[in-house]
């Protein structure tokens, strides 16, 4: 193998100022620059990337995924529509979005629908509904209307039977 020079006279041109010294007085840079050592200029601190190590902390002000607790949904105008002698009531709700045999509970409901007292649409264990159409549903109250006509006034509730708050 060839025996290389020990560098006694050798000299070396620096890639930053082009002057010639002494080969053994020379380094490289972190940019890979051969620069005399009087030349030579550390890494930039700003340059420096820093170790991520994660957040270790919660976010601030996080809104984590969660369901919506059941509402009550405001009907329109006199929902409650009954025939006399019948027992069935039918409610009007405008997409409603519910299915045969779910359990509603009205409230608000005004003066004395079908000749029944108010009292009797507001039962808290509420009612089984049968599904209509989209718009509209039915129960059956368990007493007969006296008079056939569209009522409940105009704030009446429908909604599941416990409200979570």
């Amino acid at each position: 193998m060839a025996k290389l020079s020990r560098g006694k006279y050798a000299q070396a041109i620096s890639d930053r100022s082009g002057l010639a010294f002494p080969y053994k007085e020379m380094v490289t840079e972190w940019n890979g620059s051969f620069v005399h050592n009087s030349e030579f200029e550390p890494k930039q601190p700003q340059i420096q990337p820093t170790r991520f190590t994660g957040d270790p902390q919660g976010l601030m002000n996080a809104r984590p995924a969660r369901v919506e607790p059941a509402t009550e949904n405001l009907l329109p105008g006199n929902p409650l529509s009954l025939i006399s002698g019948s027992s069935t009531v039918t409610v009007t709700e405008p997409a409603h979005g519910r299915a045969t045999n779910d359990t509603v509970v009205f409230r608000n409901v005004d003066g004395s629908p079908g000749g029944l007292a108010y009292s009797l649409f507001e039962n808290s264990s509420g009612f089984s509904i049968t599904v209509i159409d989209i718009n509209s549903y039915s129960f059956n109250c368990g007493s007969n209307a006296t008079v056939t006509e569209n009522s409940g006034g105009m704030f009446v509730t429908a909604g599941p039977v416990t409200l979570t708050p």
